[in-house]
């Protein structure tokens, strides 16, 4: 029974290390919902608010790719398990576009707001990550031509609105980064299939309506 209780507890510890989620997440992004991933910086070991890369002055510490570079994303289950293997703790990368989702962010108060405001007006939404400091509402795959008459059709786009096309990426639970935890706000309904996720259009259109009748101002962040 002793035994027993120990394997448990050493289980138990190994998940709140967070280690075994990163990896099952991960083949669950790679091999069931298809999207590509790879891992994030390590934080630096002299002080989680830095990064491991080479910039001194990075203001986004294990939140980006960098070896390997973006390029490298993949869905192969044996690339995923041989990179969370050599590097547990590694913050999972989601390279968007392409089958990928993509996304829409924006700071974290005015984007808590404009989700109340967007239940309020019945508008469904899919997942979304909340980092720290940005939020990020996924949303269907769009090209530039499709984003540019988007945006060149509105009166006004709150300049803190950031579009993570092809060639862009997000950090996707359960990762750690210097700047803190990255969890899901809305989080995927369980199960083997990919998320459903809105248009881009509804979103960008629920989001600078919802932030318009709230008069929350969206700082530039």
């Amino acid at each position: 029974m002793r035994e027993i209780l120990g394997r448990r507890r050493r289980l138990l510890s190994r998940r709140n290390n967070g280690q075994p989620e990163l990896i099952s997440a991960a083949r669950t992004f790679a091999t069931e919902w298809q999207w590509p991933v790879l891992p994030g910086v390590a934080a630096d070991p002299r002080g989680r608010s830095r990064c491991g890369c080479p910039d001194p002055e990075c203001t986004v510490p294990g939140a980006h790719p960098f070896d390997p570079g973006l390029l490298a994303a993949t869905t192969d289950e044996r690339m995923v398990r041989w990179w969370w293997g050599n590097r547990p703790a590694a913050p999972i990368i989601l390279a968007t576009g392409g089958r990928a989702p993509c996304a829409v962010s924006l700071p974290a108060l005015p984007a808590a707001h404009a989700l109340e405001a967007l239940d309020l007006l019945g508008i469904r939404l899919g997942p979304v990550v909340a980092a720290p400091t940005r939020w990020s509402i996924l949303v269907k795959p769009y090209s530039m031509e499709q984003l540019g008459e988007l945006l060149y059709a509105k009166d006004f786009v709150p300049g803190s609105l950031r579009f993570h096309g092809e060639g862009g990426y997000i950090t996707l639970p359960p990762s750690e980064t210097g700047q803190g935890a990255v969890r899901w706000e809305r989080a995927p309904l369980p199960g083997s299939a990919a998320p459903w996720v809105p248009d881009v259009e509804a979103v960008v259109d629920a989001v600078v309506e919802a932030l318009t009748r709230t008069g929350v101002s969206a700082p530039e962040l």
